[in-house]
């Protein structure tokens, strides 16, 4: 998978709102070091988390399951704009018949697991898949077909309280792996400056 880092909102944002509260601007060091220990210190250790809603940040996904996406839909102050399969399946009729043995070329439409049976039977779904667009039945029918490791992508916008309850869920060892892998992959594509913010998240 492949995460990209769009857009955040400055930390100054946030320190800002903080200090409306108590009119306290003349303290500001304009998102230095007193600014983030303020936004830590209200935010995380008052818990007044509602004040890490003013930073947001926009991350491009590439590259994975539909089974993924399912998972990242239950993370619901978030905003998702996904990969329409009602108009980029066509891009499957072009390909040749997918065999057990194409496994490399079977990856640039597959996430695959450690397991080979389950990597196999989604190469065997994917053909099918191919079969019944080839057919001439139309995509938002075909998509029925779609084995749960087919691959995605989107666009994720999330503000930073709730990527602190995402990141402290799916980073546990209980979580799916490759939500896993995203929450780790998210972490590290965020700002320098602002990953003090989730260290403690991390399982």
């Amino acid at each position: 998978m492949e995460v990209t880092l769009l857009h955040y909102t400055p930390l100054l944002i946030c320190s800002n709102a903080i200090r409306t509260c108590w009119q306290s601007f003349d303290k500001s060091d304009e998102g230095g070091d007193k600014d983030k220990e303020l936004i830590d210190r209200v935010g995380n250790k008052f818990k007044h988390a509602s004040t890490l809603e003013h930073l947001h940040y926009n991350f491009f996904i590439k590259g994975i399951s539909r089974a993924l996406l399912q998972e990242l839909a239950r993370h619901r102050m978030a905003s998702l704009s996904v990969k329409s399969t009602r108009y980029t399946l066509k891009e499957l009729k072009k390909e040749a018949e997918f065999t057990l043995s194409d496994l490399q070329r079977a990856k640039k439409y597959l996430v695959f697991t450690d397991t080979d049976i389950v990597n196999e039977m989604s190469i065997i779904a994917l053909e099918n898949l191919r079969k019944v667009l080839l057919s001439g039945i139309s995509n938002d029918k075909a998509k029925y077909c779609l084995p749960e490791s087919y691959k995605t992508e989107l666009t994720w916008s999330t503000n930073a309280r709730s990527l602190q309850n995402f990141i402290s869920l799916r980073s546990s060892k209980s979580a799916l792996w490759e939500i896993r892998e995203l929450a780790y992959s998210i972490y590290k594509a965020l700002p320098e400056d602002h990953k003090y913010l989730f260290k403690h998240c991390i399982a």
